[in-house]
């Protein structure tokens, strides 16, 4: 596993021993916060950093980080190899009206748990918005690395000149930090893209950006576009539409709509029509910026007001529905409610659904403390 400061643990799983532990980031800004892939003896570990939020404070250099991918010898912690998915290395360009040098290009973290392709031996990752201006190559981006070397196979740049940092107004001024023209932020997030063998055999990677774009890769072309599907009537803010990503079950993926009504959209994985699209939950003013889970007929999805909902994978009606913004008994004894849902969808096994209430990710969100078993009557 993978702490927020980059290091990552192996541990003996029967007796909690460490085993070893790396640091695999060396930026003093870098953060983990995609969960590492593992894979025939190797972790791969998504770097990104913070540098989005301090990035506008004009005592701060800004900005220096790139995204880059991390592998470790999963028996030893060694790093075999990182590679950035920004090719130039960050040089000074020039100074803001307090004399602080500022640096660039920076950017395209790597939100996202890396998607392993076994057949291709590659590792699949979406990228994150700029820092600077102009935003790179490399930012807002699928990016195929080969498993072996690291070494960047072929890549898909989705939206150009997206630089983007918090606290900035939508056009920089002269001397600050800021990007010239800000975002809009649509970049791939934390949603890991979906690798699935179609039922003609052909194989595709799917991936969901915060701008509300659903989008399929030909493997076997270099990622060439099989098609693209727009999920919103109106451009969506940079909180982004699609931000924690969807679930699929080979025939259609579902994802999560962060805006108001908290829907849920499917789209046909062979050739991106829409097939239906949930009802919207009465007084829900967000969205679902949570991952969403599925099972066999049945799609989870948890909106950020509490509500979890069991929706048929068929047409997409409500199957049921519990709202979790509640106080509860807890198992511990320990005062308990639970409040906003995010991040992770529910973990679905032995047929029982867990999931966790009370994630504050920014906005209106409701803070909470409890995990939640559902099980069959």
């Amino acid at each position: 596993f993978v702490d927020l400061l980059t290091r990552v643990y192996a541990l003996d799983a029967q007796t909690g021993k460490l085993l070893w532990k790396t640091k695999a980031g060396d930026h003093p800004r870098a953060k983990s916060t995609g969960s590492p892939a593992v894979y025939d003896g190797r972790i791969y570990v998504p770097m990104s950093a913070m540098e989005t939020t301090t990035g506008a404070v004009n005592t701060y250099e800004c900005c220096s980080f790139r995204g880059h991918l991390v592998a470790l010898d999963a028996n030893t912690g060694e790093k075999l190899w990182r590679t950035f998915v920004i090719s130039e290395e960050p040089m000074p360009r020039g100074k803001n009206a307090q004399g602080v040098t500022l640096y660039g290009p920076a950017g395209g973290s790597i939100w996202n748990s890396p998607t392993i392709d076994p057949k291709r031996k590659r590792v699949y990752v979406g990228t994150g918005n700029g820092y600077t201006s102009p935003a790179a190559v490399g930012t807002d981006s699928v990016i195929a690395f080969d498993m072996d070397n690291g070494k960047i196979v072929w890549q898909h740049q989705e939206v150009k000149g997206d630089a983007f940092i918090n606290n900035c107004g939508a056009r920089g001024n002269p001397g600050d930090n800021c990007p010239e023209t800000l975002g809009p932020d649509y970049d791939f997030g934390g949603s890991s893209l979906i690798l699935h063998t179609l039922p003609n055999g052909k194989d595709i990677l799917v991936a969901g950006t915060k701008g509300g774009l659903s989008i399929a890769f030909d493997l076997d072309k270099n990622g060439e576009v099989l098609w693209k599907t727009t999920l919103f009537e109106r451009a969506p803010g940079a909180a982004g539409l699609i931000v924690f990503g969807g679930t699929s079950d080979g025939t259609t993926v579902y994802y999560p709509l962060n805006q108001a009504g908290a829907m849920v959209a499917a789209v046909n994985l062979a050739d991106g029509s829409r097939k239906w699209t949930s009802s919207a939950i009465t007084g829900e003013r967000n969205g679902i910026a949570a991952a969403t889970s599925g099972l066999p007929g049945v799609v989870f999805a948890g909106a950020q007001g509490g509500i979890l909902r069991a929706l048929s994978s068929i047409d997409g009606h409500v199957l049921w529905e519990y709202n979790t913004a509640v106080e509860f008994q807890t198992k511990n004894g320990i005062a308990a409610r639970g409040g906003s849902m995010g991040q992770p969808g529910p973990t679905i096994v032995g047929g029982m659904v867990f999931a966790a209430s009370g994630y504050v990710g920014g906005g209106t969100s409701t803070a909470g403390n409890v995990m939640l078993a559902f099980g069959l009557e």
